[in-house]
């Protein structure tokens, strides 16, 4: 053999150690995932009912995709949209979003960004709530924020900062910076 085929097999042999090695690093690195970031499962068009401790409807659920997470005892929805059943078991508000967290251990959701609620009933004197994050107790039925609200109902207009709502008494309470316009008919 002379010097050129033997450069040339050197040269292949050499290209083809490296490419092993590399496959072979890639291949660990493929067993290392961390298999607890998983989610337990997922359902897209989710549908759900949840019922009180008493056995009465306390809310219902539907997303375009939800996530659970057993360890963490977390729910994660895409487009979430619950409709929450205060004690007199009517519903009276439906709650939307774009993403909302279920923590199971504490009945807490959280729903984030255009967060809208809507009265059922044509008559409720506020028809819709608009936010861009809440919180809502589905055990006391106690809807929070921090952020700006706004408020808009028959002829009228409420804007502020924070709201405080308790579905079952029927009572919402806007905290700080409080402007409201009334237009008559």
């Amino acid at each position: 053999m002379n010097r050129v085929t033997l450069a040339i097999i050197a040269f292949f042999g050499t290209a083809l150690i490296l490419y092993w090695q590399v496959q072979t690093k890639r291949g660990n690195e493929a067993l290392n995932i961390d298999v607890t970031d998983r989610p337990d499962y997922v359902i897209n068009d989710l549908k759900s009912v949840q019922y009180n401790e008493l056995g009465q409807l306390n809310s219902r659920v539907s997303a375009s995709h939800m996530e659970h997470y057993s360890d963490k005892n977390m729910t994660y929805f895409t487009q979430p949209v619950y409709l929450v059943y205060p004690d007199e078991g009517n519903a009276q508000w439906r709650l939307r979003s774009t993403k909302g967290t279920l923590d199971k251990a504490s009945g807490r959701v959280k729903l984030e960004n255009n967060v809208i609620i809507d009265a059922i009933s044509p008559e409720e004197p506020i028809q819709t709530i608009e936010t861009t994050y809440l919180e809502l107790d589905l055990n006391t039925m106690i809807m929070t924020s921090d952020r700006t609200i706004r408020i808009t109902g028959n002829d009228f207009l409420i804007t502020g900062k924070g709201l405080y709502a308790d579905l079952n008494a029927q009572n919402v309470r806007l905290t700080s910076q409080v402007e409201g316009t009334y237009e008559t008919k």
